[in-house]
């Protein structure tokens, strides 16, 4: 599918939301919204799986014979003829696909009841919801709807009113994609899309769940290159990478897609922390959505902060799991209350603890811990951690004396749904061949939008502002007014300060001022001026007025 096709889907997709919510909330439609159209894909998915597995077993069963039979899908046919292959059948299918999914749950049962305003539909759904929770994989998906409230009076005042509130929605999701395919990266990009619109319309509130995509792509860019010697280009492959503030965990598969289409290995496994409930079951439905496997992924519901993930507390050095790559878009200067235990922390004990005031570098080395010796960080913050005072100078002038800042990249303000200043990001390494920081001031390098600025992908002729960041990051280049290479021993000159303006200023520099020339002009400014009094004081004799004075 074309991405202009996809933007079709995408756009036809927001069209039908935006009909069918009527007064309910954008945030809560979009839990209903999204759900669906995760279930239309796993359906799918297995139907098309099943056919293959069944081969010439598989019921070609007309509409109208179905309809006689009373079934909607031609599996439900199979398993009322077959009873006793089911079990089998169905280890065949988690072994094949991982997962598993009964007739009476398939989309286009779902879609069936919807069409005939079946009285039955609100309780199907819960049923298949419930059961794709806890049966449908090997590894369980524990509360994956459990934002999703069929029983929500926003959804109607009793049962019947908002069974036919289902039955609206579902009919004009099923027509409204029916001309669509049904791929993962069709419909995986259209979920996305969906999700940076309802992040749109969400205002603040979508900063707790969605990256904008273009700075999502810098990102995960920069940590699929060679981190020792970034100018031979990405890596072949990536053990493990880690988002932990992942959200709806479109920045871990930016850097999964950006590692398949380097035509590599890919990546073995990706993990991701979210600590919103709501935001946590987004991002495991995008994966799956996506294609990955759930074998493929992890994604922990916990406080990053607090580190509560068994997997990243592991005492023993020789244990301890590492990222070859970490991508964080956490939330800016959040307040937090660090207990005075954590001063021994491990994550911490080095460095120092980031204030209550903003808990920016408290989430930067929680990620930084867990970073190989030959991976790559990168992470999205506030321009504050360049150069606030305290703790965080101490913080921060570790990190550059130890080394491990390779790069700090000023962003455009206005990218962000969440804020309208403008955010940097950090590179950090554990090992790094350079022995200098490279500074981009990307600041004026964007197009404004209605809502907000967005960065060009050089488009209709338009520079591309995502290309240019990247490649001066990846060679290192240096330029007048956007980029410069600096030594440690300069930015000790700055006491340790990280403003980029400092560095690289975008000032426009003034040309220098002959005085000689300006000298001669105002000297023949004079003379003329002279002369033009004498003209007019003649006018005026002539005129018998008394003449200028001068």
């Amino acid at each position: 599918m074309t991405a202009i096709e996809q933007q079709k889907l995408g756009k036809a997709l927001w069209s039908i939301a935006d009909k069918l919510r009527g007064a309910m909330n954008a945030d809560d439609f979009r839990d209903y919204m999204l759900s669906f159209l995760f279930l239309r894909y796993l359906s799918d998915n297995y139907e098309d799986a099943v056919k293959k597995e069944l081969g010439p077993d598989y019921p070609d069963t007309p509409t109208d014979v179905m309809q006689k039979l009373r079934v909607n899908t031609p599996l439900q046919i199979w398993y009322d003829e077959n009873p006793d292959d089911i079990a089998e059948f169905e280890k065949q299918m988690r072994r094949k696909i991982h997962y598993v999914i009964e007739p009476a749950y398939l989309w286009k049962n779902i879609y069936e009841l919807a069409r005939i305003q079946s009285n039955d539909l609100l309780k199907t759904l819960q049923d298949g919801f419930k059961y794709i929770e806890n049966e449908s994989f090997e590894s369980t998906f524990q509360g994956l709807f459990s934002e999703i409230n069929l029983n929500s009076e926003k959804l109607g005042k009793n049962y019947t009113e908002r069974n036919e509130k289902l039955c609206s929605i579902i009919k004009k999701i099923a027509e409204g994609i029916a001309e669509f395919s049904n791929a993962s990266d069709t419909l995986g990009d259209a979920y996305e899309y969906l999700i940076g619109q309802f992040a749109a319309g969400s205002g603040k509130k979508a900063g707790e769940f969605y990256t904008p995509q273009q700075v999502s792509t810098i990102l995960s860019q920069i940590v699929t290159l060679d981190s020792q010697d970034p100018t031979t280009g990405p890596k072949k492959r990536i053990d493990r990478v880690l988002d932990f503030a992942c959200g709806s965990g479109s920045l871990l598969l930016n850097v999964r897609h950006r590692m398949n289409r380097n035509g590599g290995h890919g990546i073995g496994k990706i993990y991701g922390q979210e600590k919103n409930i709501t935001t946590y079951n987004l991002a495991r439905m995008n994966m799956l959505l996506h294609g990955v496997k759930d074998s493929e992924f992890e994604i922990f519901h916990g406080d990053t902060l607090l580190n509560d993930w068994d997997i990243l507390n592991e005492m023993n050095p020789a244990k301890k799991i590492e990222f070859d790559a970490i991508v964080a878009n956490p939330p800016f200067s959040y307040r937090w209350e660090p207990k005075e235990e954590l001063a021994t922390d491990f994550r911490f004990q080095k460095y120092g603890i980031a204030p209550k005031s903003a808990a920016d570098f408290a989430f930067l080395l929680h990620g930084f811990h867990f970073l190989r010796e030959d991976g790559t960080m990168a992470i999205i913050l506030p321009h504050g951690v360049l150069f606030r005072g305290g703790v965080e100078k101490q913080i921060r002038t570790k990190l550059l004396k130890d080394g491990h800042l390779d790069a700090v990249i000023g962003l455009p303000a206005n990218l962000f749904f969440s804020t309208g200043i403008p955010v940097c990001i950090l590179v950090l390494k554990k090992c790094k061949k350079s022995d200098d920081v490279l500074f981009i001031n990307a600041s004026e390098g964007y197009k404004k939008d209605k809502r907000q600025n967005r960065l060009r992908e050089g488009e209709n002729g338009e520079p591309d502002d995502i290309r240019k960041i990247v490649e001066t990051y990846q060679f290192r280049r240096e330029e007048p007014r956007y980029s410069k290479r600096v030594s440690l021993e300069r930015i000790e000159q700055e006491d340790f300060n990280l403003n980029i303006t400092r560095y690289v200023s975008t000032a426009q520099e003034e040309e220098p001022i002959n005085l000689q020339k300006v000298n001669k002009e105002l000297d023949e400014i004079a003379k003329k001026s002279k002369e033009a009094l004498n003209r007019h004081n003649e006018f005026l004799k002539e005129l018998g007025l008394p003449p200028i004075i001068d």
